[in-house]
């Protein structure tokens, strides 16, 4: 186990490049496994989840090379079927969400998918009906085990068929897509999640022969074809990486430069941080966050306060939530922030109020931050990272902060942020990883 030393009140300044996202690289990983030749993915972030997912496709037998810092070679030519239902897979897939996505491609190739309720973040109730439903829809027979903490998924053919998701679940979509795109006939899925990132498989997977179209839109169209070939693919920037950074540089009234965002991926997020009182500055696929030495939030047009609330794309993601939350905490005016999809995750803020931030939690959905406009500076304090998300919104409080934080349980940082306490020291900052 180790911990973060943070010494506050430190200005970042340089230039920085987002990783690749994390998000897609779970997604894209496991759709080689779709195919027996060679699918090579570039700019894939060294982030302890993505490393687990590569870790499991290679004990189910896939074929994995590393061709350098970033990009990975998977070959999927032999599947070792028995090894699903070891103890060593269930215990591998409970450590990590995303492991769900190996669940379509399997079954659309192999006629079985074996699922161990899947571990990932505590940030609420995260269900599998959306998953689960659209197997059946596309004829899979769904078995449990183990008190309902197992599913075996077996269809002999899939066949296609309309699917209305009763959410626009991003896993859930991708999942069904992957299963979809083997199956006989014609596939809809409505409500599907259109986030760049399925519309990056959806590319991925068209370069590898499916029929898919459809693809920004929320409605999905699939001809099942019989088999998919090998390609290439390169990961976009992690949006919410990007998001971060923003918030990093506003808070501590510092000037940073991001490279190659990917601008026209990015959707509301620049706009709502612009909402904020952040000034950007767009340069060619690079923003510029100026140094801010105080920044108001607006209100709405009829004076009332500003509120920020998730919504499926092209809305606001829900893992920028806790970033915009403690950005506010130093800002001119007040915000309500509404975290509608999962219940638990500003429970965070009770560390924010202990460093001084004023917040009322309304519920487990609804916190307002009335801010300080840089009058009353946090203060250093001890913390334990819940999530990846409150991690690193907690780490930003921190470098705010007058004094030394410590904080505890970082490994969930790093299951979703590369190297992000050297990065952040080469711009200036006083991080130091201790080992416990």
């Amino acid at each position: 186990m180790a911990l973060f030393k943070v010494e506050g009140g430190h200005r970042l300044h340089g230039e920085i490049t987002p990783q690749g996202a994390k998000n897609e690289a779970l997604q894209i990983l496991c759709a080689a496994l779709l195919t027996r030749e060679r699918v090579v993915v570039r700019n894939v972030p060294n982030i302890e989840d993505v490393i687990r997912q590569i870790e499991l496709l290679e004990s189910v037998g896939v074929q994995v090379e590393r061709l350098d810092d970033t990009s990975w070679a998977l070959c999927a030519r032999d599947i070792d079927p028995d090894y699903h239902r070891s103890p060593d897979y269930a215990a591998r897939v409970r450590r990590l969400r995303g492991s769900v996505m190996m669940v379509g491609p399997l079954l659309a190739r192999f006629g079985a998918g074996y699922m161990p309720k899947p571990g990932g973040d505590k940030i609420g109730r995260r269900r599998l009906d959306t998953h689960l439903l659209g197997f059946q829809k596309l004829g899979a027979e769904i078995e449990t085990g183990d008190g309902g903490d197992f599913y075996t998924v077996r269809a002999k053919r899939l066949k296609g068929c309309y699917i209305h998701l009763d959410e626009a679940s991003v896993t859930g979509t991708a999942n069904i897509i992957m299963a979809a795109v083997l199956a006989q006939g014609h596939t809809t899925i409505y409500n599907a999640a259109c986030e760049p990132y399925i519309q990056q498989l959806c590319h991925m997977l068209n370069r590898m022969g499916a029929r898919i179209s459809g693809i920004k839109s929320n409605m999905l169209e699939i001809d099942g074809v019989e088999s998919l070939g090998g390609t290439e693919h390169t990961l976009l920037p992690d949006m919410i990486e990007v998001g971060s950074f923003i918030g990093m540089a506003a808070i501590t009234g510092s000037e940073l430069t991001l490279r190659n965002v990917s601008l026209d991926n990015l959707g509301i997020i620049p706009q709502q941080f612009e909402r904020m009182g952040i000034r950007l500055v767009r340069n060619g696929d690079d923003l510029i966050i100026p140094r801010h030495d105080h920044y108001r939030i607006e209100s709405f047009l009829d004076g009332s306060i500003m509120s920020v609330s998730d919504a499926p794309w092209p809305g606001l993601t829900p893992d920028l939530l806790s970033i915009f939350l403690v950005v506010a905490t130093q800002a001119e005016g007040s915000v309500l922030i509404h975290q509608k999809m999962f219940e638990s995750r500003l429970f965070f803020v009770d560390k924010l109020i202990e460093m001084g931030a004023q917040i009322i939690l309304c519920d487990p959905h609804r916190a307002v931050v009335i801010g300080h406009d840089r009058r009353i500076r946090l203060r250093a304090t001890d913390m334990s990272s819940p999530d990846i998300r409150a991690g690193i919104a907690l780490l930003m409080a921190a470098m705010s902060a007058e004094g030394t934080s410590t904080i505890r349980r970082i490994e969930q940082i790093d299951r979703g942020y590369d190297s992000i306490d050297r990065r952040l020291n080469a711009l200036g900052a006083n991080i130091r990883r201790i080992d416990e």
